[in-house]
């Protein structure tokens, strides 16, 4: 007797071979029948005019926190993700000393917008080590979840407040290695670091990692590579626009170090920056020179994000304007009213230092969100360009009047400038090339500015109803056997018998995802956008069912990936 039965459907297996009609049967977690079967089951889904897939593997989240509070890791599970990797970006929740947690909720806060509130009343921040943190997760998740340790949590954990402003000694590392060693050993899938100049805590210091020599981090990595079934993720200042030659030797070197791969977050794409792609897969080049090997992810969606003069958030990021957002609200409206600062303001957007955040001076072109004053009503959903129009003021001079009069809490959202038909035909090129990889969700991360996590309702919807540049059967592909190979996952991403049944039912016709709402869900009544998928019937992990006609089914049979059991070793020559 088969548990479930999904008959006459489409099957699309992630290798990127062609579908085919065929029935699934799932018994004991794993798939037993690819083809035609007379076995009975207990559950049987009439799958005609349906697909039947691989579950989706999210290679770049931050459901860290999340998941303590939320089993299913919304929305990321109802667009048929059942694999997330968290710890990315040298961020992570353990190790954590006792009187540790402030400080690192407040930096979490700060450095992945995740709100002080729920941080502070999701969870008891009780455990310490990273073998204490993973037990939170048995038999509690509904997906598969896999952790990398993060760089900041080992640092200081080990240095303790000498982890910021300061370098390590040599007997330092020798602690760091140990605190890594024993995340592993837990079951950590690996190390993640930061370098990125966006990356300061609570304090507005720079996060532990980025005190780190060379040395330190080439150290840390080849402690890494000691053990079976780990992989490497780093972000550098160079990730947000070009790298410079001493990043793409760091990555290759710290690759080569461990004889792992490395993944970084994220490559964009936009045909007016045309030597961007190249410049930046110079890294993987490097690698491969000295024995390692570079992976740029990059999202196959554009993801809007939206923007605000109250909170952090992009604009904080370009030359200079984070002096001028310092200070208390009446403090920053009185310099935003000063001719001369708007006047800087504007000149630093379009500097050439701003880099990939000129992208955010198309001041004309931002739409105006939710907005909270008078003098502002009517006003969303207008572009600014024509609300400038009508009054015979300039764009940004527009944009600064609006956010203004609703005391800086006006919601901005730019408008994309890499929409055009030579970006696409770029972006197409770029999902299939072996030194580029699909993710970059930060699902669980900035969660009132973006939401990512629909990337692969989205992406199919765009490869079978929009721009149409790849099929859906190599799309599937992208999105499972390919990161879950990159990751040596054991027995997932891919649709044949003996695997573990990760397995999503979708219709074709209708798969998709609804625009992303404002919900307050969180703890401590806090706010994120999420967003609903369309299509998406069924979705299993592990062989139970976690999502049955579209509507959580309130099961958790989800797995903590443990690095060496759950995952076999990829190295990098």
């Amino acid at each position: 007797m088969l548990d479930h039965l999904i008959t006459g459907a489409t099957v699309v297996d992630g290798t990127g071979a062609p579908g085919r009609r065929a029935d699934v049967g799932i018994k004991d977690g794993r798939i037993v029948v690819l083809g035609t079967t007379d076995e009975p089951a207990l559950n049987v889904i009439d799958g005609t005019g349906m697909v039947v897939a691989p579950g989706f593997v999210d290679p770049h989240t931050h459901y860290d926190a999340q998941l303590l509070w939320d089993p299913m890791a919304t929305p990321s599970s109802f667009h048929g993700v059942t694999t997330v990797i968290g710890g990315n970006c040298g961020f992570t929740l353990a190790p954590l000393k006792p009187g540790d947690g402030d400080y690192l909720r407040k930096m979490m806060s700060k450095v992945e917008g995740m709100p002080l509130p729920a941080l502070e009343h999701g969870t008891d921040w009780s455990w310490e080590t990273f073998a204490d943190f993973l037990q939170r997760f048995e038999g509690n998740i509904a997906v598969n979840a896999g952790f990398l340790v993060g760089h900041c949590a080992i640092r200081r954990y080990a240095m303790g407040l000498d982890a910021v402003g300061n370098p390590a000694d040599a007997e330092q590392i020798v602690g760091m290695r140990a605190e890594l060693a024993k995340a592993i050993e837990a079951g950590a899938l690996g190390f993640s670091f930061t370098n990125s100049t966006s990356h300061s805590d609570g304090e507005g210091e720079p996060v532990a990692s980025r005190w780190a020599t060379h040395d330190e981090l080439i150290a840390l990595c080849e402690e890494t590579g000691k053990y079976p079934g780990t992989t490497l993720e780093g972000i550098v200042p160079g990730c947000l626009d070009t790298f410079s030659d001493d990043e793409i030797d760091l990555l290759a070197k710290m690759s080569a170090a461990a004889n792992r791969p490395m993944n970084w977050n994220v490559l964009t794409v936009d045909s007016r920056e045309p030597d961007r792609v190249p410049r930046q897969l110079q890294a993987a080049a490097r690698a491969k020179e000295l024995g390692g090997r570079v992976v740029a992810l990059t999202m196959p969606i554009q993801v809007p994000m939206n923007m605000s003069f109250l909170n952090f958030c992009g604009l904080w990021l370009m030359p200079n304007w984070k002096d001028v957002m310092a200070g208390s609200v009446a403090e920053r409206i009185q310099r935003l009213q000063d001719p001369d600062t708007r006047i800087k303001l504007l000149e630093w957007s379009l500097s050439k230092e701003a880099g990939v955040f000129r992208r955010l001076a198309d001041w004309a072109d931002y739409i105006i969100g939710d907005t909270f004053s008078q003098e502002n009503a009517g006003l969303s959903g207008r572009s600014v360009r024509d609300i400038a129009t009508e009054r015979a003021t300039s764009a940004f001079g527009t944009l600064l009047d609006i956010v203004i009069a609703d005391e800086l809490r006006t919601v901005l959202w730019p408008t994309p400038q890499d929409n055009d038909a030579e970006s696409w035909r770029m972006r197409a090129e770029l999902w299939l090339d072996e030194r580029a990889m699909i993710g970059g969700s930060d699902a669980g991360a900035h969660l009132d500015r973006m939401c990512g996590a629909p990337y692969p309702t989205k992406f199919l919807n765009d490869c079978l109803h929009g721009h149409k540049l790849i099929s859906m059967e190599t799309a599937v592909k992208l999105m499972t056997s390919d990161p879950a190979a990159l990751f040596g996952l054991k027995d997932r991403g891919v649709l044949r018998i003996g695997a573990i049944a990760d397995v999503v039912v979708f219709d074709p016709a209708t798969v998709g995802s609804q625009e992303p709402r404002l919900v307050t869900d969180l703890p401590g009544n806090s706010a994120r956008l999420t967003a609903d998928s369309v299509g998406m019937n069924h979705v299993f992990v592990n062989g139970v069912a976690i999502l049955c006609d579209g509507v959580a089914t309130g099961a958790t049979p989800g797995t903590v990936l443990k690095s060496g059991r759950d995952t076999e070793t990829v190295t990098a020559r």
